[in-house]
């Protein structure tokens, strides 16, 4: 098998501890030795941080493995090759696509074994379990974030930021606009004859244009005018109701 090695220290590691590009070199070539494997290069990434992926030296190995003119890619540490699970994951899904094998020398990981297979495939599973986490919570801070009146992405028609930046500020009339598109839609509507509507009466978007059909989509979407409008429904829940 054609093995490749993949080195790496930041700046503090290489003075501080015995992780020198040496001697992870060093042990590489010794353990595919004793694999039997032909190690046919080592990339190097000297002073760089495990938890930024845009490095010139994984560039090369990715390049390599996606070109399949690997066997194996080899590294005395997992966190050689990053300190995030989630990029280890998505990585070692590379490799499996390309069906390269991926070995840690102190990990005792090699996935040209059904062991290492096994590892790899838990592996993939808590990447998408902490990517999904991570997105719940999002949306969770998201929303609470709403629920306290506090801007999230772009301001939305009816508000305006405060002087922290963060704060949004109601606008009364913009707010009655945004009651008069709710009970248009529920007199049965559509999201172009609303749009219509609001042009021929020359109402306004905040940016001083003509309505169109996803600019309406937009307000009625937007659950944040629960607070300040009466009656109104997000779209999502009418819909809900609809089917219910």
């Amino acid at each position: 098998m054609k093995a490749i090695g993949y080195t790496r220290v930041s700046s503090k590691e290489q003075a501080d501890s015995g992780l020198s590009l040496e001697g992870q070199r060093e042990r590489i070539a010794a353990y595919c030795t004793a694999k039997g494997w032909t190690l046919t290069e080592v990339v190097t990434d000297a002073g760089l941080t495990g938890t930024n992926m845009d490095r010139p030296g994984l560039s090369r190995v990715l390049d390599l493995v996606r070109r399949r003119q690997v066997d194996v890619v080899v590294t005395l540490k997992l966190d050689r090759l990053t300190r995030k699970v989630r990029d280890l994951g998505d990585l070692l899904e590379k490799f499996d696509r390309a069906e390269v094998a991926f070995s840690s020398v102190m990990d005792s990981f090699d996935t040209t074994c059904a062991n290492g297979r096994l590892v790899l495939n838990v592996l993939a599973s808590v990447a998408q379990w902490e990517a999904e986490a991570n997105s719940e919570r999002t949306a969770a801070a998201m929303q609470v974030a709403k629920r306290q009146g506090r801007r999230v992405g772009a301001v939305p028609f009816g508000f305006s930021l405060a002087d922290d930046g963060a704060t949004l500020e109601p606008d009364a009339e913009a707010l009655e606009t945004v009651a008069n598109i709710a009970d248009l839609r529920r007199k049965g509507e559509s999201l172009r004859g609303i749009a219509r509507t609001l042009n021929v009466a020359g109402t306004r978007t905040a940016q001083a244009a003509t309505w169109t059909a996803e600019q309406v989509r937009r307000v009625l979407r937007n659950d944040l005018y629960t607070r300040y409008v009466d009656g109104f429904i997000p779209e999502s829940r009418r819909r809900e109701a609809a089917a219910a």
